[in-house]
């Protein structure tokens, strides 16, 4: 980070005094004016609802251009990453600034691995919920409660303590995602295996059947590891910096990773591809499909189409290009003739790409939209997108989490407000009142 010396002036029009700011400038995107002494040199607060325009921190990790469609992971495309890597040296490479050597990513493997087991005791814990809870529910309070069963990664002073709760998160989500849904089914649940590789894994998680043999397939898995590394971070977004504000206070880890998995919850943050699902359940047919276009250009129209264009991204959605390729494959290979929603979503798709409405307007399909697609053809409900969603992003929360602890600016979040209630009144008994 450099520093560019009181480059920024600051004029108070009432008063006419001026105030000098220095200018922090990036390896790349913005530079950011320095409001660290605003109060104590001036008296005033900044005022940004949403922090949109505010730096909350310094980070390495996930850089993103929304004008032109940029996602560098640690420096790397994200076009790059999802061709050639995978999601296991996606995460060694979001928590270690670099992509590993092989024997380091066999080392890497072989830890996460022999992670994904749950306390036995957990699983009494998952019958504890009503059996009709949402999964995201279930995840908040089983993940809450890991710092009940492990004790020996809960000192975020101790460096081994941040690295074996990191190991631990990251293992251990798709086993618990998978454990939550096999009990929303009232199926038996299902182990994980050494032998298979963290996608094969938890697609076997969920959908194995004890009574066969299960048979993995690479384009399905290929296909989930692809969604994961394409969530896997995504800078300060409302999850990861709820990560960090809760991490600030000094919460033990799984405390925090809690708290984002309940903000990822909304459905303004994690919900959005399951809010395509359902947009094509309203659609219902392909004869509608006109109607809901003309709805989608009209202004006065409440009704949006979900799935399509980002707020980030201005220019296209680089992980949607990703993405699209996968939910063909996948579409292809399953040999799905017979589902209207599907039939659906691909009718959608080819309208957003050729209407000039939506080109001109860069509303393009998004990376939601694709992800949606394939978890309808995985057999996938609707009600487990935001899980899987957690289950990828667990490694992005881990990664800032451990960011924020070990930058030595780092203090307890307090945002500052405008206060607009009452002034100060003196109190009057309930008789007189």
């Amino acid at each position: 980070m450099n520093v560019d010396k009181k480059a920024f002036t600051l004029t108070d029009n009432r008063s006419g005094k001026t105030y000098e700011l220095d200018v922090l400038k990036g390896t790349d995107g913005p530079d950011v004016i320095d409001v660290r002494k605003l109060y104590s040199e001036t008296g005033h607060f900044a005022y940004d609802p949403g922090f949109t325009s505010t730096g909350s921190c310094q980070s390495e990790i996930t850089f993103i251009d929304g004008e032109k469609g940029v996602l560098l992971y640690r420096g790397y495309p994200i076009e790059q990453l999802a061709e050639k890597s995978n999601f296991l040296e996606v995460c060694y490479l979001l928590i270690y600034g670099n992509l590993p050597i092989s024997e380091s990513m066999r080392i890497f493997s072989q830890r996460i691995t022999y992670h994904t087991m749950l306390h036995e005791q957990l699983n009494l814990l998952f019958k504890g919920f009503r059996r009709d809870s949402h999964p995201m529910a279930i995840m908040n309070g089983v993940v809450g409660a890991l710092s009940s069963f492990y004790h020996d990664s809960t000192d975020i002073t101790d460096p081994r303590h941040r690295f074996i709760a990191s190991t631990r998160m990251i293992a251990k989500m798709p086993t618990i995602a998978a454990t939550a849904y096999r009990y929303s089914k009232g199926l038996p649940f299902a182990y994980p295996r050494n032998d298979l590789g963290f996608s094969e894994n938890f697609l076997y998680m969920m959908f194995s059947n004890p009574c066969e043999e299960y048979v993995t397939n690479p384009i399905l898995s290929r296909a989930m590891d692809r969604i994961l590394m394409l969530h896997a971070d995504h800078e300060q977004n409302a999850s990861t910096s709820t990560v960090r504000i809760s991490g600030s206070s000094g919460a033990n880890p799984f405390a925090c990773i809690a708290a984002g998995i309940a903000s990822l919850w909304g459905p303004a943050h994690g919900g959005a591809n399951e809010a395509v699902l359902a947009m094509l359940k309203e659609i219902k047919t392909k004869d509608r499909v006109p109607e809901y276009i003309k709805r989608a250009k009209n202004k006065e129209d409440p009704f949006r189409l979900m799935g399509f264009g980002h707020r980030v991204y201005k220019n296209f959605d680089p992980r949607a290009t990703i993405l699209r390729q996968s939910a063909h494959e996948v579409l292809g290979d399953l040999g799905i003739e017979d589902d209207p929603i599907l039939d659906l979503a691909l009718e959608l798709e080819q309208i957003a790409l050729k209407d000039d409405y939506f080109v001109s307007r860069k509303l393009y399909p998004n990376v939601d939209f694709y992800s949606g697609i394939i978890y309808r053809a995985l057999g996938i409900p609707t009600s487990m997108f935001t899980v899987l969603f957690a289950v990828a992003r667990t490694v992005g929360w881990v990664a800032q989490w451990n960011e924020m602890i070990e930058d030595p600016t780092q203090k307890i979040g307090r945002p500052r407000q405008l206060y607009t209630g009452e002034t100060e009144r003196d109190y009057v008994d309930v008789k007189d009142r």
